[in-house]
């Protein structure tokens, strides 16, 4: 067993390598690079990304990368698509070619094949004296100096380069297209990620009880109103206009200054600001103002108007926190 000293060196410069590796890439953001941009916002087709081993891998990655973020992207294995797989690409897709060396047998075999059909072929190598880029129309360098492997071999760094240059493709895209929250929402409406991108204040308040009190009423009536809907808090309106707020802590202070409840009405206990947000403002942003204000419920609005009420749990239950 190694120690923990050599662990954490190995660890250490695994990072260091792989940072290194991905620093020199910015030098590569060239004329092809910019070349490539503008040809797959241009094109009426798809991306169709394509490599063999761990260059699929990451092939996979980025075409995942690619279809969320608004670019329409195929996955096509270098290896099955001399056998039947090239049938997917369509007369004005564009083909990313992924591959370390540029010169592995599937490939030789393949970028040939990409060169007949007539489509744009963007090589993604580690080699520029390689097969695929010679055969490429535009080259996107990925080229790195050693793997983090310490015997050279395994693709690490190599595929790390990969993954960070088909990022800076998909986000260079994604800006090119003006690609914004309400858009990546759409193709991500399930999980907690969309509905951070979906969910509405309104969409929660609606599931919760809507307590209100006038400002008149008792400390009798204040405390039972809020023992009925068990959020913790009354909200003091005078049709749907919002006076103020009422919270159990609240009641708790007065106890501990007043003996006498009997003149003590809603108006006396309630605190005339209370934050509050409109129903169609992102849950998210409810969450913000909760942190920010170090409170467990925040009033919505509709139009100005009381409308209901998001507590901290509900965004708790939603995955939004």
């Amino acid at each position: 067993m190694k120690s923990k000293k050599s662990i954490i060196e190995a660890g250490v410069s695994t990072l260091q390598l792989e940072a290194e590796a991905i620093l020199g890439l910015i030098k590569n953001i060239n004329d092809d690079f910019v070349k490539a941009v503008n040809l797959i916002i241009e094109s009426q087709g798809r991306v169709i990304v394509t490599g063999i081993g761990k260059s699929a891998i990451i092939a996979q990655k980025i075409v995942a990368t690619f279809n969320s973020t608004g670019t329409p992207a195929i996955f096509m294995h270098a290896a099955d698509a001399v056998h039947g797989d090239l049938g997917m690409i369509q007369k004005n897709d564009i083909v990313i070619c992924i591959s370390k060396s540029g010169n592995t047998p599937e490939i030789k075999v393949l970028a040939p094949l990409l060169k007949q059909s007539g489509n744009t072929m963007i090589g993604m190598i580690g080699q520029l004296n390689s097969e695929l880029a010679r055969q490429a129309d535009l080259v996107l360098n990925t080229y790195v100096e050693k793997e983090a492997c310490p015997h050279n071999l395994a693709p690490t760094t190599s595929t790390t380069a990969q993954l960070a240059m088909g990022d800076a493709l998909a986000i260079c895209l994604l800006h090119s297209r003006d690609f914004n929250e309400q858009d990546f929402a759409k193709y991500h409406p399930g999980g907690s990620l969309g509905k951070k991108l979906y969910l509405r204040t309104g969409d929660l308040a609606v599931k919760n009880q809507k307590p209100s009190i006038s400002p008149d009423a008792s400390v009798k009536d204040v405390i039972i109103e809020i023992s009925q809907n068990r959020l913790g808090t009354v909200v003091v309106v005078e049709e749907d206009v919002i006076l103020g707020i009422i919270t159990d802590g609240d009641i708790r202070r007065m106890l501990q200054k007043h003996s006498d409840l009997t003149n003590i009405k809603a108006s006396d206990l309630m605190n005339p600001n209370p934050k509050r947000i409109e129903k169609d403002q992102l849950a998210i942003h409810a969450l913000e103002i909760i942190k920010e204000n170090n409170i467990t419920q925040l009033l919505v609005t509709d139009a100005g108007n009381y409308f209901g009420i998001v507590h901290l749990h509900d965004l708790l239950q939603e995955g939004i926190i």
